[in-house]
């Protein structure tokens, strides 16, 4: 291994580096010449942070200052390690190491260990899930297959945060952790799937960390091998990184300070992994001497949707909001973002795939969209909305609906119980409507009338099986006297009908698995409170994560966003539902007005006199056209109108003028016209609502206007009482 040596810089050389400089803005041209001693740049979303690192190397490479053997670039996906490689080969460093924490460990691991313990590596035990499931058999503990997830799920954090089984419940018990068993019987499974894997000599990933950090602690001259092979050390996504991987990096570190790291506290969203923001805001405790550069040039977003961005950190607390970046949009203004309020979850689902299929139309390619959702079970009613307006998508993260093991399982049970037309299955005795048998079914395949406690697994599979449950109820809503074998015909359909090509297809993705990636186009879906944030978030902690998720979320989006909710899960459900806390005081209108806009509540402030901003009552925009306030919507916005009644109201209005010798705008224009067509009122209290109709000409026209509404002749007005 060789060390790295400063050499003198020729004029060839440095107009070679200085070409590297070009094009970069004053901040991230600082980072690429900072090379001595530690830095930390802070780094928005879209800001250029991979540019700036990558041309901080490059420029170190091209200059003579840094040979390119003797840096070592992290980060934390396999994808963003290759986009690295791939730039700074193009850039001239292609020498340059660029890995994450684990591949780089285990490529030191396996060449040192016949040295520091001798023989070969154990070997690497690719999926662990099998281990733990003989654990807790071991351990006479009986998972089933989602619990076993969620346990594997605890082992992987106990790890990276260094806790041994013996002290898991404690530290478990200290962070909060919403444990799938109790923390006792995890401890258990835990010392018992690690004497497994000593038994058959097999270590898992969080051992390659675990054991570098153990050969590099106890070898000092393996230590200083490495460290005199690399001297120069960036961390991406700083923010992310565990107690385990921030020990290796001071092992690989030892005294010196020739440290790059770049992270936004704003986006840490893997807290439940154990990474922990606190090494990236400790950094200039651990270095007074640091460097630090802020990247708040959004080059990514238009100036629309950073303001919501910012917005939404506006309004966060705690330690990484303290240190919050207010982000400039560097291109030019694009639409506002879209609010758009549904009555239920199909509506929602059917106007997201409208909207999508106008903006393909319009010329966005189907691969720059994007419908993220907060949990995977959400995406089964996209999918089916998607594929019904012939709109190709693609799920990211997640298996398809129809895929994932459990709901293959209890289609699997409905369709047995089907085949026997519930003669011979004791589930279905004496049960005759379709929703309660397909609850009877499930309930062997662990179905719950509650949702189980806490994330994880365990509620993924409920969701699952919940989305099912309420397939079913809207199924037989939808058509009366149909029987289980027609709802199994109906899911066979289904699932036939969402083999969409995966080729230029709308993105279908988690909030989770969306990070790291853009669209021109977002679709930010679901978004009530209780599922954003998601109801077992309970700590103020666990809340502002949820608001950083979202915060994710909304900096996705290039161009085009539109944020939804729907205050019922299904068609004539009750309206109880509220859009999500976090968009108080950012949704046009919400701050100053407590209840629906447009709604009579909302019309009863404004005769209290506490009248509010006029917002659209199907997007939410706020309005200021005179128009477009009378119609509570705007132009362009979808109506809902009644035509046969607009124009029984005009010939009825074309009366009045005639008889009372004024032009017809003087009854009523037309703009009010069709708001009445429209809200198509009931009593007088509703006509009172609209704008337009004043307290006078209620009382001289109203009996007219709502007999008409009603379907009925109208009395006619005395032009005496003008």
């Amino acid at each position: 291994m060789t060390a790295a040596t400063h050499s003198s810089v020729s004029p060839a050389d440095a107009d070679a580096a200085d070409a590297v400089l070009l094009g970069l803005d004053p901040e991230q041209r600082e980072v690429a010449t900072t090379l001595r001693g530690p830095v930390c740049v802070l780094a928005g979303a879209g800001t250029g942070k991979t540019r700036a690192i990558t041309h901080r190397i490059a420029y170190g490479v091209r200059s003579g200052l840094l040979m390119p053997a003797s840096v070592l670039a992290v980060t934390f996906t396999n994808r963003a390690a290759g986009e690295m490689r791939g730039r700074l080969r193009t850039l001239g460093a292609g020498g340059v190491q660029a890995r994450t924490f684990h591949s780089a460990a285990l490529r030191q691991l396996q060449y040192f260990w016949p040295r520091a313990v001798g023989g070969e590596l154990p070997r690497l035990l690719e999926r662990k899930i099998q281990f733990v499931a003989e654990a807790g058999a071991r351990c006479r503990i009986r998972l089933d297959r989602n619990e076993l997830r969620d346990v594997t799920g605890e082992i992987e954090w106990a790890k990276v945060t260094q806790t041994v089984p013996a002290d898991y419940p404690a530290a478990a018990l200290k962070a909060g952790r919403e444990a799938p068993r109790d923390l006792a019987e995890i401890a258990q499974i835990y010392g018992t799937y690690e004497q497994l894997k000593r038994d058959r000599g097999m270590i898992d990933f969080e051992d390659v960390l675990l054991l570098t950090v153990g050969v590099l602690q106890d070898r000092h001259d393996i230590a200083e091998q490495i460290r005199a092979q690399y001297q120069h050390f960036v961390v991406d996504e700083y923010q992310d990184v565990s107690p385990l991987q921030q020990r290796l990096l001071e092992l690989w570190l030892g005294d010196r300070d020739s440290l790059c790291v770049v992270g936004d506290a704003s986006q840490t969203i893997y807290s439940f992994t154990g990474a922990t923001p606190d090494h990236l805001l400790d950094f200039r405790t651990r270095y007074p001497q640091a460097t630090v550069v802020k990247l708040v040039r959004d080059y990514r977003s238009t100036p629309q949707v950073v303001h919501l961005a910012n917005g939404l950190l506006g309004q966060a607390r705690g330690r990484a909001a303290d240190h919050r970046l207010e982000l400039v949009s560097q291109r030019e203004p694009g639409p506002d973002p879209v609010y758009a309020e549904y009555p239920d979850e199909p509506a929602e689902a059917e106007g997201v795939a409208g909207r999508v299929r106008d903006l393909i139309a319009a010329g966005v390619p189907a691969g720059e969209i994007a419908v993220l959702y907060r949990i995977n079970a959400q995406s089964e009613v996209y999918e089916q909305a998607l594929a019904d307006a012939g709109v190709p998508y693609q799920l990211r993260g997640a298996e398809r609906f129809f895929e994932r093991a459990e709901v293959q399982k209890a289609v699997l049970a409905l369709r047995g119980s089907a085949r026997s037309g519930g003669s011979d299955d004791p589930l279905l005795q004496d049960v005759v409507e379709l929703g309660s048998q397909v609850r009877a079914v499930l309930s062997s395949t662990g179905w719950t009338t509650e949702p189980p406690a806490g994330s994880g697994a365990v509620r993924d599979q409920w969701e699952s099986l919940a989305a099912l449950v309420r397939l079913a109820e809207d199924f037989a809503r939808s058509r009366p006297g149909v029987t289980l074998a027609d709802l199994v015909v109906e899911l066979d359909e289904r699932r036939a009908a969402q083999h969409a090509p995966t080729v230029q297809g709308v993105t279908l993705a988690s909030l989770h698995a969306a990070k790291g990636l853009e669209w021109d186009a977002v679709f930010l879906v679901g978004l009530t409170d209780g599922m954003m944030p998601i109801t077992y978030a309970k700590t103020d902690e666990q809340v502002e994560e949820e608001r950083r998720l979202l915060y994710v979320g909304v900096t996705r989006a290039r161009h085009h966003l539109t944020l939804s909710w729907a205050l019922s899960r299904a068609p004539g459900g009750r309206a109880s539902r509220r859009p999500s806390r976090f968009l108080n005081g950012l949704r046009p209108g919400s701050a100053a007005l407590a209840s629906r806009p447009g709604g009579p509540e909302a019309g009863a402030a404004r005769k209290r006199g506490r009248r509010g901003p006029a917002l659209c009552r199907v997007c939410g925009r706020t309005l200021t056209e005179a128009g477009e306030i009378k119609l509570m919507r705007c132009e362009d916005c979808p109506s809902d109108m009644d035509e046969g009644l607009y124009e029984r109201l005009r010939d009825w209005r074309a009366g009045q003028s005639k008889l009372q010798g004024m032009p017809a705008y003087c009854v009523f224009t037309d703009k009010t016209l069709m708001a009445i067509a429209e809200a198509a009122p009931a009593e007088a209290g509703q006509l009172s609502m609209i704008s337009g109709v004043g307290g006078r000409k209620l009382e001289r026209y109203g009996a007219d206007v709502l007999a008409i509404c009603a379907g009925q002749e109208p009395a006619g007005a005395d032009p005496d009482d003008a």
